[in-house]
């Protein structure tokens, strides 16, 4: 799954097209290394988001096309 869709499926952000703009920005960063928004996001990456006033870093664990309000916390796991 693309990265600016994932970052949307799991409501880390709330809209795609913000999703996108910030990996453009070169705010998103995949395993280390600045990311694009076609990069495709597999189990075990760790996402580090640098948007507003408190980065937030997460561990993917598992990669759905859908989620609802209530599973899309599973997908993820916040690290700091």
């Amino acid at each position: 799954m693309r990265l600016d869709k994932y970052l949307k499926v799991s409501r880390i952000i709330k809209r795609r097209t913000v999703a996108n703009e910030a990996c453009d920005a070169g705010r998103i960063v995949v395993n280390g290394k600045i990311a694009r928004a076609s990069y495709d996001v597999k189990e075990n990456d760790i996402i580090e988001v640098n948007l507003g006033s408190r980065p937030i870093k997460v561990k993917v664990l598992s990669v759905n096309e859908y989620a609802t309000k209530e599973t899309a916390s599973s997908n993820y796991i916040v690290i700091e």
